[in-house]
């Protein structure tokens, strides 16, 4: 319990100067920085053939990044079938099959990290240090840029001020709002920002003990000789770096197998520390950066605050869940013995709270409802999210608010003096409806398929939550798992890929496409009549709405998975 308080104090110690200095990043504000890392960043715009002072509308906006992201998965994906043929694979790792390298792909596109493969046996370093820490990169990245673009069109994008003059006088917005520079976007805070951190981590991690070499593994003698095993490599490679980059990009996907599970990926109490505390350092910063980069300081209070309330009871259930579980002589099964029951615990609650999905012990040994509650947490997806993603899904979440209160207080809904009407509520409901028609869908689909073809181990009401957690954390770009399911083979890579598309790139795209439409609507000053967001009572009804889109409709579901195991074993 002193851990778990020890990391919500820190996080909340350095998140608020980094969010000041994200802020100042994101806005291209003159920084003391600029001669330094110009130098870098000129190079790649002129490569790129963009101006960064340069504006973009919606449409191009998304079009940049959505051509970003093709570009870099073929890339990707060439460089995972042909690893066994390029340099820097002293293991001889063969090529990938292709059903694994379209998912591996595809997942780290995504800023998911959904691992259906061991990594120290079927990745080269170089399509690890490249390809994989690549995407850890440049992905959480992306999405800021986008969330970025969403809070200047719900502000009336870039030069907002005049645009609000204008309307206050009669006349209409522009029709083709500045959005922001998607490269500049992305460029600046992966440079400025995520970098600098990954470098401090990655000396610390190193520090106490996790590999960063590019030599090959040692050769060992195991001690028990019956195993029928005369010698053991110890596969090694770079990776502080990426354990680093994992963590504070939300992105998860560890560097072996079993992930921070693994003595060599955490092998001391305090890397443990530090990885549980990267997990959300970034997301809460992100939270800070929201006041001081739309002007509006009470609209950080809304956010952190209500993110806040639901991480802190999230971590309480899963904690008391954990702690007081049916037969708890089994308590330790699964768990690292170096950290204990809560570290476990804890770790789970906030990986599922962001779309991290890195694990120190094995989701499957969880507790029925501790289990149940990362579901729940990645469900909602935005109690703190993935860095951008996250809070592009709860502004999806304060849109929906604010039109249900406009509702039931008989005003017509309006968000910071822009109405919020029919266009925009449809396309709303698209994603709030995108989500169970998948998760509902490709669930039933698979646990009726044959266990020849599925891979399904379990029959009971845990084989329900083994399938319906995959599928869920592909879809919330999270990536841990429920093991037990033959993950590995063309049906889980397949349907795993296309949840991991559809709840990656409309999560991101439609809310810019509806800032986009707000901006261009005519601005009516606040008075006292307006509906005033930034207050508790809001925060209170915005979490409600959050609890009945998410928990509320997906409880047939949880009912007969995590509670119904968990009331298995209590009569047991």
């Amino acid at each position: 319990m002193i851990d778990t308080l020890l990391v919500y104090a820190l996080a909340l110690l350095l998140g608020w100067p980094l969010g000041l200095y994200l802020a100042k990043v994101m806005r291209g504000a003159p920084m003391r920085g600029d001669a330094l890392f110009g130098w870098v960043e000129r190079p790649l715009y002129r490569l790129l053939g963009t101006d960064p002072a340069r504006g973009m509308h919606w449409r191009a906006y998304a079009g940049a990044f959505l051509a970003s992201n093709l570009v870099l998965g073929v890339l990707v994906f060439a460089l995972f079938v042909t690893q066994a043929w390029l340099p820097f694979n002293p293991d001889a790792v063969p090529n990938m099959r292709w059903d694994v390298a379209l998912h591996t792909m595809v997942s780290f596109l995504t800023n998911t990290n959904q691992q259906h493969y061991s990594g120290q046996a079927q990745l080269s370093y170089l399509a690890q240090a490249v390809g994989v820490v690549g995407l850890q990169f440049i992905t959480p990245m992306m999405g800021l840029a986008l969330v970025a673009a969403t809070l200047r069109g719900l502000f009336g994008g870039r030069g907002h001020d005049a645009m609000r003059t204008a309307a206050a006088s009669g006349g209409e917005a522009a029709q083709d709002v500045d959005l922001g520079n998607y490269w500049a976007d992305v460029i600046r805070p992966t440079l400025r920002f995520l970098l600098p951190l990954c470098l401090l981590w990655t000396v610390l991690l190193t520090q106490q003990g996790v590999p960063s070499t590019l030599a090959a593994g040692p050769v060992a003698t195991p001690l028990d000789a019956s195993a029928g095993q005369p010698t053991q490599k110890i596969p090694l490679g770079p990776v502080a770096a990426m354990v680093a980059i994992k963590q504070l990009g939300t992105n998860g996907g560890g560097w072996y197998g079993p992930n921070s599970a693994m003595a060599l990926e955490n092998p001391t109490p305090f890397s443990n520390l530090l990885e549980v505390l990267a997990i959300i350092l970034i997301p809460v910063a992100v939270a800070f950066m929201v006041g001081p980069f739309t002007g509006r300081r009470k609209f950080t209070a809304l956010v952190f605050g209500s993110m806040l309330v639901m991480s802190l009871a999230s971590t309480a259930v899963s904690l008391w869940a954990e702690g007081h579980a049916p037969g708890s002589a089994a308590l330790m099964e699964g768990k690292e013995v170096r950290f204990g029951v809560d570290a476990s615990a804890a770790w789970s609650s906030l990986t599922t709270q962001t779309s991290n999905g890195s694990v120190n012990a094995m989701h499957d040994s969880l507790a029925p409802l501790t289990g149940g509650v990362a579901m729940v947490n990645m469900l909602i997806n935005a109690i703190w999210g993935g860095i951008g993603c996250g809070l592009q899904q709860f502004l999806v979440y304060l849109l929906l608010s604010v039109f249900l209160a406009g509702l039931m207080t008989g005003r017509t809904p309006e968000l910071f003096g822009r109405k919020i009407e029919a266009p925009e509520v449809r396309l709303l409901a698209l994603l709030i409806l995108l989500q169970p028609l998948v998760l509902l869908g490709f669930t039933a689909v698979t646990l009726a398929l044959p266990a020849s073809i599925s891979a399904t181990s379990n029959p009971g009401f845990h084989g329900i939550s083994q399938v319906f957690y995959e599928y869920t954390s592909a879809f919330a770009n999270n990536g841990s798992g429920f093991e037990g399911l033959g993950d590995g083979i063309p049906w889980w890579n397949l349907s795993c890929t296309v949840v991991l598309l559809l709840g990656r790139y409309p999560a991101l795209i439609v809310p810019l496409i509806v800032a986009a439409q707000l901006a261009r609507k005519r601005v009516a000053p606040e008075t006292g009549g307006s509906l005033q967001v930034e207050t508790p009572t809001f925060a209170l009804t915005l979490i409600a709405v959050i609890a009945v889109l998410t928990v509320l409709q997906f409880t047939p579901a949880l009912v007969l998975g995590p509670i119904a195991d968990h009331l298995t074993l209590a009569a047991h």
